[in-house]
């Protein structure tokens, strides 16, 4: 294993086992849930749109799931602070592999993609209410 594998891997290891943003808001623009009914991952994302609803400016997320779940979820908590719904809308898996850092198996895409989608899928829903 590579020095970087494994310095991803270590990564991965710290948010699942102290996710970021862990927990609920107070005062949500919307709520969502998702799961991954292969594996049963779930998970429950609160989001805070800026004044205009383009912008996300505070996120937090509860459930449970796999350590490739949760690490994601909580990485991507941090990453999309601050970026435009236009800009989550046009993120896709391989960003979120990126993101990770590390390969991950074909059973596995699901894990590492659920937060995006869920977060992806509540934006969708809440414009088009």
């Amino acid at each position: 294993m590579s020095l970087g594998a494994d310095m991803y891997r270590q990564q991965i290891l710290d948010h699942y086992k102290h996710p970021r943003n862990y927990g609920a808001l107070n005062d949500p623009t919307f709520t969502h849930t998702g799961e991954n009914t292969s594996c049963g991952d779930e998970y429950t994302f609160d989001i805070k749109l800026d004044d205009q609803e383009t912008t996300i400016i505070a996120i937090a997320f509860r459930g449970e799931g796999c350590a490739i779940s949760k690490a994601a979820a909580s990485m991507l908590s941090e990453v999309v602070i601050g970026k435009t719904i236009d800009q989550i809308h046009d993120m896709d898996r391989d960003d979120i592999l990126e993101l990770l850092g590390v390969e991950v198996t074909p059973m596995r895409i699901k894990c590492a993609v659920l937060a995006e989608k869920i977060i992806q899928d509540g934006i969708r829903l809440y414009k088009a209410a």
